[in-house]
């Protein structure tokens, strides 16, 4: 592994020698992560994923995690969306009006976050919504996924996965959500169409495609934000 330096000495970019056991997709991946200042950001203020970035910037425009929410993280791990969560809606703070509720839901185990309760439970189970509510102490405010299928390299396959998997998330979000929450979805380019395109704008008020900055420019994923929940009423 080398840094290259500028003739001013500033580090420019750092790179990654072919190893005997290192493939180049290997290779290259790594010199990406080391050369990735939201990578470099995150470890240095204590996060766990560069994502986290990526929800703080759509946050910071449509406002949805507020101090007192509930908040559903799916496919939670490592935990860097629910440790911004925690951040936001307070949920660390104890008790109190303006102190919120952070359920973090992923097969997989996932480290201790403070003010965030983790269930390993896979979403998909039947019993998970009412178990969820259940944790929550109500309905939710907020559901999030960040979870993306196991790519296979064939764009138009991928396209097809990532989108069953967001019509899942999206019905467990209509069981959960109470009126007027919201959903933040991550797709790929193509978006939201067809059957899941339709229940969400009969589910919400407003649904949009957002690509936030920390996003990676060569990437063909978007999140889908839709916002005003108008399901069935529902009682805390």
């Amino acid at each position: 592994m080398k840094a290259t330096r500028g003739s001013g000495g500033r580090e420019l970019k750092t790179r990654v020698k072919t190893g005997k056991n290192r493939s180049l997709s290997s290779k290259l991946w790594l010199e990406r992560q080391l050369n990735d200042p939201y990578v470099a950001r995150a470890k240095r203020e204590g996060y766990r994923a560069r994502a986290v970035y990526k929800l703080s910037e759509i946050d910071d425009k449509a406002k949805f995690l507020k101090p007192g929410a509930r908040v559903v993280d799916l496919g939670a791990a490592p935990g860097g969306w629910s440790q911004l969560a925690a951040e936001r809606v307070r949920s660390a703070d104890g008790k109190g009006r303006d102190t919120g509720r952070v359920v973090a839901i992923d097969i997989l185990d996932m480290d201790p976050i403070a003010g965030v309760d983790f269930m390993t439970l896979d979403f998909l189970d039947p019993t998970a919504p009412d178990l969820l509510k259940e944790r929550l102490g109500g309905p939710a405010d907020v559901v999030l996924s960040d979870m993306a299928a196991n790519a296979t390299g064939h764009r138009k396959t991928d396209h097809l996965k990532i989108v069953a998997l967001v019509e899942a998330a999206a019905a467990f979000a209509a069981e959960v959500l109470k009126p007027g929450g919201t959903f933040l979805a991550k797709v790929i380019q193509g978006g939201t169409e067809g059957d899941l395109l339709a229940m969400l704008k009969r589910d919400f008020a407003s649904v949009k495609h957002v690509k936030p900055a920390a996003s990676r420019q060569d990437s063909a994923e978007l999140y889908v934000l839709a916002t005003g929940f108008r399901g069935a009423q529902i009682k805390d």
